[in-house]
């Protein structure tokens, strides 16, 4: 059997040699703001999202190299939307990966201004990436969809943000699906399609390849949602328990924490 989780480690460290070289040190003062976004992207992370597009890509012959800048663009993008999220508008954590938040090592300025940066390298990478046009628009396209305020991750940031204020919800777990689906599963969607657009994929297959994470992104969330309730906060290196504080619609809250796991034993 395979050892998905040591394939992934290898996988991280690999990526990770190259992902810091993306990082060029301005020497002035504006450097403050790109120590930040790499201190942000190079804060731990098992590098799952990228590791897809790796994945995907492999099924069309592609090779981790020639993918690489697909998962690192998604990989900015990702780390933007961990900065803002953290922030004290939002979810006000001061953890992140068991180190201090991007606002809580730097400040809150910085933070937004790391986050931003981020969110334009990404497509700043893909733009320059050596991948034919017509696959460069693609993923652009896709990414920005995915990340985006219609259907996509600040879509569901958004919902998230209104779950916390919600008292009479009439279908709660409708709403923390379309959450999942948006926050979560957007991003997971196009690091499956990524690698795979990239080797030339027809909508046949990219659609296989879409059913597939969104099962890897309903199986996130449940998951994350149990260890927020009843994970350890030194293993998982983020403050627990803020969902249940804040009244917050989770899949735990909605369905008992008894059905919250079968449900993520189905999945998995």
């Amino acid at each position: 059997m395979t050892d998905i989780f040591g394939e992934i480690k290898d996988f991280s460290l690999r990526f990770n040699q190259k992902l810091e070289k993306l990082f060029e040190m301005p020497k002035g003062n504006e450097k403050r703001t790109v120590e930040a976004m790499k201190y942000a992207v190079m804060n731990g992370g098992k590098r799952l999202r990228p590791f897809l597009v790796a994945k995907s890509a492999e099924l069309f012959d592609v090779s981790e190299e020639k993918a690489f800048m697909a998962g690192a663009s998604l990989e900015m993008l990702h780390t933007y939307s961990l900065i803002h999220d953290d922030l004290p508008a939002m979810d006000n954590d001061d953890l992140r990966r068991g180190k201090p938040t991007c606002h809580k090592a730097f400040d809150e300025a910085t933070a937004i201004l790391a986050g931003d940066g981020l969110l334009t390298f990404a497509f700043e990478l893909l733009a320059d990436s050596d991948y034919e046009n017509e696959k460069k628009i693609k993923l652009i396209k896709l990414l920005s969809n995915g990340a985006g305020a219609f259907e996509g991750m600040v879509a569901g940031q958004t919902l998230d943000l209104y779950a916390e204020t919600v008292k009479d919800e009439k279908e709660p777990l409708k709403l923390i699906e379309n959450i999942e689906k948006m926050k979560t599963g957007c991003l997971l969607k196009y690091a499956c399609e990524a690698g795979a657009v990239i080797g030339g994929a027809n909508e046949k297959e990219l659609e296989a390849l879409r059913v597939y994470a969104r099962k890897i992104g309903q199986t996130f969330q449940i998951s994350d949602d149990i260890l927020d309730a009843v994970g350890d906060e030194k293993k998982v290196g983020k403050t627990l328990k803020k969902d249940d504080l804040q009244n917050k619609l989770t899949f735990v809250s909605v369905l008992g924490l008894d059905e919250a796991r079968r449900i993520e034993e189905k999945l998995t």
